[in-house]
């Protein structure tokens, strides 16, 4: 049996999950056509007043464009989302209000289906989940960090653009619903790198360390998994060498100082993970590289990943009855050849053929900007049309981003 995950978000949580849910939950997929790695939100029959939205895992290697429940054994992962938002945690003094965290109760509604609509080229999302799990089970199991190194540190690293504080986020939540057996729920904690680096440069060291004294407090709840995230983390971790060459002020030391003290202090706390990111690796103190478990690069998406953003953006269009049109084919279908796919299909491989180079974030503005610039808004749009106007939209992202690439050299 093939192993996948499924989570039920309900809209009251009321223990565990039992078998009686689950059935109902698994009866009622069975009659629809279910991909793997996708979100249902449109729930209908009787199950609409209890489930919020069902959340099917991926399955890697499954050459199957819908999952055949006769071959898959399910994990069933069942809770309810934390009703509150973001909250700031500030500190004010006599220049004003330094805002030195926000802090984010999960799971959360503001990160549903965030992971599911993050795509790669390779299995980096799970790799990351086994990763956080290793760390979690070294700290359970006592091992010796002095034998084997482990810091509860992740860095992302790459440029601009390729979803690392969004993977950041979405990985805090799903180790949030995926360990639900140890915790009762999750915290995210996202420093505010540039408010801690003080404008008094002398205070930047002293922000640091009240920071994560805050964080030693919250983690002392051993049945709250606490994910703090740092973002830019170059802010804080400027390579010590430049410091002392006089390219930044002293202070920077006695940051990137307090930073690595601090990691080193809280790592002994078996329910802490510390996620940071960076666009500018080159930069930071070698020191918290080394102190990173794991150092993934993010690059910019290929033809398979490229296709995959674009199809989930048509057919929410199409959900928002923006545009008309059958549904494209899924990647695993492309896998078996080209030879049977839609025109429209092939029109699309041709438009991610044209859209390489370009980051994620740029991929998914390309709806919009097709929208917005390149059709007649009088008439419901078909999907050859809107396919037209995606390619004269990368077309145009392309040749804008020639323009500020010849200004930095001419600069």
């Amino acid at each position: 049996m093939i192993p996948v995950d499924i989570e039920v978000v309900l809209k009251q949580y009321n223990g565990p999950s039992n078998n009686a849910t689950t059935d109902i939950v698994q009866k009622y997929l069975e009659k629809m056509m279910v991909r793997p790695n996708s979100v249902i939100t449109d729930i209908w029959d009787f199950l609409h007043k209890e489930v919020t939205a069902i959340i099917i895992g991926d399955i890697p290697g499954y050459d199957k464009p819908f999952i055949d429940f006769g071959e898959v054994k399910i994990k069933w992962y069942l809770y309810s989302l934390d009703i509150y938002g973001p909250v700031k945690h500030t500190e004010e003094d006599d220049d004003g209000i330094t805002v030195m965290s926000t802090q984010l109760s999960l799971p959360s509604p503001h990160l549903l289906s965030l992971w599911e609509n993050l795509y790669y080229d390779n299995d980096i999302k799970q790799n990351l989940l086994n990763y956080a799990r290793t760390m979690m089970e070294f700290g359970d199991r006592g091992v010796d960090g002095n034998v084997i190194t482990c810091n509860k540190v992740i860095l992302l690293h790459g440029p601009p653009g390729t979803g690392k504080t969004s993977l950041c986020k979405a990985l805090a939540q799903k180790l949030t619903v995926r360990m639900q057996e140890r915790f009762t729920s999750g915290l995210l904690i996202e420093i505010n790198s540039h408010s801690l680096f003080s404008k008094w440069f002398s205070e930047s060291g002293k922000l640091v360390n009240k920071m994560f004294t805050k964080i030693r407090e919250v983690v002392e709840n051993a049945n709250l998994l606490v994910c703090v995230l740092i973002d830019e983390v170059e802010s804080l971790a400027r390579a010590r060498e430049q410091c002392v060459s006089g390219a930044e002020p002293s202070d920077s030391i006695r940051v990137v100082n307090t930073l690595l003290t601090q990691i080193d202090e809280i790592r002994a706390h078996k329910n802490v993970l510390i996620f940071a990111t960076s666009n500018m690796t080159e930069t930071i103190d070698l020191a918290f590289v080394d102190r990173a478990d794991i150092k993934q690069f993010l690059g910019l998406p290929a033809i398979p990943a490229i296709y995959k953003i674009y199809v989930t953006c048509l057919e929410e269009l199409m959900k928002a009855q923006i545009i008309k049109g059958q549904p494209l084919d899924h990647i695993n279908v492309l896998q078996h050849g080209t030879e049977n796919l839609s025109e429209e299909t092939r029109h699309l491989l041709k438009i991610c053929e044209q859209s390489k180079g370009l980051s994620g974030r740029s991929l998914r503005k390309v709806p919009f900007i097709a929208h917005a610039l390149f059709l007649d808004h009088q008439h419901l749009t078909t999907l050859k049309e809107f396919l037209v106007a995606m390619e004269k939209a990368v077309h145009k992202e392309i040749t804008e981003r020639q323009f500020f690439n010849k200004v930095k050299k001419e600069a």
